[in-house]
């Protein structure tokens, strides 16, 4: 193609989610035709991002502040805590603007196939900020997948001694969603998850 640097390039960009080896190549194409306006500004926002941004220790959102600026916002309910698997959903619940409590986020699920066991993701610290006596509700809001239903499973197990209420996010038919168009789990969950009008 065109030397060992945009290779590698290529193949950097390739492994970013949503890009495959040929959107890789039109990407990096574009940012070398467009250098002095987008490439070099690009490398000098990631270096700069790489050497600003850590994870929270509290929560373990991504931030440019310890803790990060959800964690230090005295307007957030401290007594209802979100549990969420990675920190792109804690970022989609606040882009929906619809929690005003703080959050944890676990790093991922249990997963017998990929080896991930409960000393892999941030519960311990969980069990522990459950229990500190500000927190009354642990909302537990990890994907509706097999092993996020086995992490929240044991999430449950493992807070049940904490003394705090411990709700999970409703699943089901989507607000604006038809019946027909929906699959069979999303039905299901719709069905079990239906409470009184």
């Amino acid at each position: 193609m065109g030397g060992p640097e945009i290779d590698r390039l290529v193949a950097l960009l390739a492994r970013l989610p949503g890009l495959g080896p040929r959107s890789a190549r039109r990407a990096v194409l574009h940012l070398l035709k467009h250098q002095d306006t987008l490439l070099r500004p690009m490398a000098a926002a990631l270096e700069h991002t790489a050497d600003a941004v850590s994870a929270c220790e509290t929560c373990g959102n991504l931030d440019t502040v310890e803790p990060c600026s959800v964690c230090s916002d005295p307007r957030r309910d401290r007594s209802t805590l979100c549990v969420v698997e990675e920190v792109g959903d804690l970022w989609a619940l606040e882009r929906a603007a619809v929690f005003g409590g703080l959050y944890h986020v676990l790093g991922g699920t249990l997963s017998a196939l990929d080896g991930v066991g409960p000393e892999d993701l941030r519960i311990a610290s969980l069990v522990t900020r459950a229990a500190n006596g500000e927190v009354t509700e642990v909302i537990l809001a990890t994907n509706a997948t097999v092993d996020g239903q086995t992490t929240a499973h044991y999430v449950t197990d493992r807070l049940e001694d904490s003394g705090v209420k411990i709700s999970r996010l409703a699943l089901g038919v989507p607000v604006g969603g038809e019946l027909d168009y929906l699959d069979e789990g999303t039905l299901g969950a719709a069905l079990k998850s239906r409470r009184g009008v």
